[in-house]
C-alpha cells in the first residue's frame, strides 16, 4: 500500500487567465431529507469552496432558506420537481448522492432515478446512506469505472460484507475488484482502493470524530473532480487535503468542525498550486 505525501496536492493547478465558472466544472449534489439537511449543507460548502465552478443541489424545499442563507453560491432544486432535475443532471460533470439523503422509498427512488440518469462521461460519488442503500439493493452500477464509495468501516462492511475486524488491504482489493468502483474507505488513516493500487492517507487527528466530517469530504472530492483531471489522483489529493487542513486546525482546537474545514480550503489550495 502506497502512502500519500504532499506530493499529491500537485494536482491542484494554478487558474488559467482566460477562464470561467464553466472551466471548472459543474457538479450536483443529491440529498438532505427534512431531518437531515445539515449533511447536504456541509457538502455543498466543501463542495463551492473546494472550487467548482457551478454547484446545484437537489433536496427536500424544507432545505433551501437554510441553503440559501449558508450557501448562496449554489443553486437548488427541489426534488420532487422531476423535469427540472432531468436538465440539471443532464449538464453535470459530477454527481454526488448520500449526504443526508435518508433511506426511505423516496431516498431509493432517487438513487435508482440517478443510476438511470448517469451517463459514462459523468463521474458518480456515492456516500452515506446511499451506500447503505445501494448494499440492500440488487442494482448494478451504470459505469463503475466513473464510480466511487466512500463508506466508512460499518458502511463498508455493509457494502462489502466484510466485518469491521476483518477489513485488511487484501480483502478490501478484492472486493474493490468485484465492484470495480473506487473505495474511499474512511478510518483514523483513510484507505482508497482502485483497479490499480491502494493507498493510505498518513494524517488525520481525533478532533474529526464529529458529525459531518465525512459529509464534507465527500462534496471536497466532487469538487476536486469538477476541475481536475478524472483520476484516483484527483480522488487521493482531495483526501490528502481534507486531513492536513484539519491536522493545522487541531493544533489550536479540540475539535476540529467540518466547516472549519471546507471555509480554509480556499487559502491552502492556493498554498499548494502549481
Amino acid at each position: 500500500m502506497q502512502t500519500l505525501s504532499k506530493e499529491c496536492l500537485s494536482i491542484i493547478q494554478q487558474r488559467p487567465q482566460n477562464s470561467h465558472k464553466g472551466t471548472f466544472g459543474r457538479t450536483v449534489l443529491i440529498g438532505g431529507n427534512a431531518q437531515f439537511g445539515g449533511a447536504i449543507i456541509m457538502s455543498t460548502e466543501a463542495c463551492v469552496q473546494a472550487g467548482s465552478g457551478l454547484t446545484t443541489v437537489i433536496t427536500d424545499s424544507t432545505n433551501h432558506p437554510a441553503l440559501h442563507a449558508r450557501m448562496p453560491e449554489a443553486m437548488s432544486v427541489d426534488w420532487n420537481d422531476r423535469q427540472l432535475c432531468d436538465s440539471v443532471i443532464a449538464t453535470a460533470d459530477v454527481i454526488l448522492i448520500g449526504p443526508g439523503l435518508g433511506e426511505d422509498k423516496k431516498s431509493q427512488e432517487l438513487l435508482s432515478y440517478i443510476f438511470k440518469s448517469q451517463t459514462k462521461d459523468q463521474y458518480l460519488i456515492i456516500d452515506g446512506s446511499a451506500i447503505s442503500l445501494f448494499a440492500k439493493g440488487n442494482e448494478a452500477l451504470p459505469y463503475p469505472e466513473m464510480t466511487v464509495f466512500t463508506p466508512h468501516q460499518m458502511e463498508w462492511q455493509r457494502l462489502s460484507g466484510i466485518k469491521i475486524a476483518d477489513q485488511t488491504e487484501e480483502i478490501n482489493q478484492a472486493v474493490q475488484q468485484e465492484l470495480q468502483a473506487t473505495i474511499v474507505l474512511k478510518s483514523h488513516q483513510t484507505e482508497i482502493y482502485d483497479d490499480r493500487n491502494a493507498f493510505q492517507n498518513p494524517l488525520g487527528n481525533p478532533g474529526m470524530a464529529t458529525g459531518g466530517t465525512g459529509d464534507t469530504l465527500a462534496g471536497m472530492i466532487a469538487g476536486f473532480l469538477a476541475q481536475f483531471p478524472h483520476s484516483v489522483e484527483t480522488i487521493n489529493a482531495a483526501v490528502y487535503l481534507h486531513s492536513y487542513i484539519a491536522d493545522q486546525l487541531a493544533q489550536d482546537n479540540y475539535v476540529v468542525l467540518p466547516t472549519k474545514i471546507s471555509q480554509a480550503l480556499p487559502y491552502w489550495m492556493k498554498k499548494f498550486e502549481k
